[in-house]
């Protein structure tokens, strides 16, 4: 059990860099987001092949049609989220875009008709109220961007509904199958937006590459697999409550590289939307067989 949470814990810590590394690269966003899902696409793909040694049989071409929706609304998180977390400040950022717990029953609802409670949209209601925090203390104290804000909670609803298309398309016989092909085409359809401005890239530049290489290797590879593997053992409620946390992670990255400060209200505002986080979690029924 122990090793379950600390695995858990590994995997929220690594996806909580990834406003940090976002930050500290100057590479066009359209670009970094592009190789960055190259990246991860070749690191992936000896993955890949081997599972499809395993299940080829039952890896249809209609399987494959499955991923492409899936693969856009990725390659739009992804970019949108790049954008919006150069905008403001890296626990803002964070916070905003791991609020997925609070609109994923709303995109469960529409595509799988998992019915929605009375608790999960007090829930909702009461961490919409911590944002409107956050976003009137970036007007009146400055610190963040209004601007950065929406574009985040853009990315955090694109997220949300790509969780909510992988769960339709759970009948996959390996989650390998349909995660490796998204990523692969949504590097396709992130390549061909940032490919006016590819040559911007310091392709000569060893910091850019490695920043590169991190932000595809910890966050993406190793803190998405890590959390898929944690929904596996723990209750889908606990993980989803637990990746919350990542701006707990991401503001001690900030303050300790930026020096980055947050004010008096953003502590407000966070205690509001975990709040309304938990309640969501926690009215969330528990999965068969959890």
């Amino acid at each position: 059990m122990f090793l379950r949470y600390l695995l858990l814990f590994l995997g929220v810590l690594a996806c909580s860099t990834s406003a940090v590394f976002i930050r500290e690269s100057t590479t066009d966003p359209l670009v970094l987001t592009a190789f960055r899902l190259v990246l991860a696409s070749l690191v992936l793909a000896p993955v890949y092949f081997f599972q499809l040694r395993l299940h080829g049989a039952a890896f249809t071409a209609g399987h494959l049609k499955r991923t492409r929706l899936p693969a856009l609304v990725l390659a739009a998180h992804l970019t949108s989220w790049t954008l919006g977390a150069r905008m403001t400040a890296v626990a803002q950022a964070t916070l905003i875009v791991n609020l997925v717990p609070i609109a994923l029953p709303f995109f469960l609802f529409w595509l799988v008709r998992e019915h929605i409670n009375r608790t999960e949209v007090l829930g909702t209601l009461l961490a919409l109220v911590g944002l409107a925090t956050l976003s009137v203390k970036d007007v009146l104290q400055g610190g963040g961007s209004l601007a950065g804000d929406a574009i985040c909670l853009i990315s955090m609803l694109l997220f949300a509904l790509y969780l909510a298309l992988g769960r339709r398309n759970r009948d996959f016989p390996s989650i390998w199958l349909y995660v490796i092909p998204v990523y692969a085409q949504a590097s396709v359809i992130c390549l061909v937006v940032a490919l006016p401005r590819v040559s911007s890239f310091a392709f000569g530049s060893a910091r850019e590459w490695a920043l590169m290489a991190a932000l595809a290797l910890v966050p993406t590879v190793c803190g998405h697999s890590l959390l898929n593997a944690a929904m596996r053992r723990i209750r889908g409620q606990i993980v989803s409550l637990c990746n919350v946390s990542q701006f707990v992670f991401a503001g001690s990255l900030g303050f300790l590289l930026f020096g980055e400060v947050p004010r008096g209200l953003f502590y407000l505002a966070s205690a509001i939307v975990v709040a309304g986080v938990a309640i969501v979690v926690t009215a969330m029924p528990p999965e068969p067989g959890t």
